[in-house]
């Protein structure tokens, strides 16, 4: 069965003096201030478009890895990951890296790096992202 999020921003103002806040319909989980500003020079309190992405693909990513290790037969103890998404001014969203570190018992570095380079490849939101370079480094806790 097909599931649909909703996210809406109302902002005000230009572009690059103006401001916005992203609520998340969905959950309900709260309003983000978001601003030219915080999206191009220092956050200060603020999220941006790419902080956004970064969140979603962390979590996407972290899902389709522990699904791929547990179907191997090696369910992970813990995942962190981490996604930075590099965006330039007058350019766009130039690279998302992700980095994960994982405690997977039973399972050394070549099996978790060729299992989290699958998960790279085949999460829906890196599927999403397919026109941005995406690169990864996985290693064991």
């Amino acid at each position: 069965m097909a599931t649909t999020r909703t996210a809406h921003t109302a902002w005000e103002g230009s572009l690059t003096q103006g401001k916005g806040v992203v609520t998340f319909d969905s959950s309900g989980i709260g309003d983000f201030p978001v601003s030219w500003p915080a999206r191009s020079e220092e956050p200060n309190g603020k999220t941006s478009p790419e902080e956004l992405i970064a969140g979603a693909h962390s979590a996407c990513f972290s899902m389709a890895l522990s699904h791929g290790l547990t179907g191997a037969g090696t369910p992970p103890a813990t995942l962190e990951t981490k996604a930075e998404v590099t965006f330039q001014p007058g350019t766009g969203i130039t690279g998302i890296h992700l980095t994960v570190t994982g405690d997977v018992p039973g399972l050394d570095e070549a099996a978790f790096v060729k299992a989290a380079e699958d998960a790279k490849a085949n999460c829906p939101v890196s599927q999403a992202l397919s026109g941005t370079t995406i690169t990864l480094t996985a290693r064991l806790a």
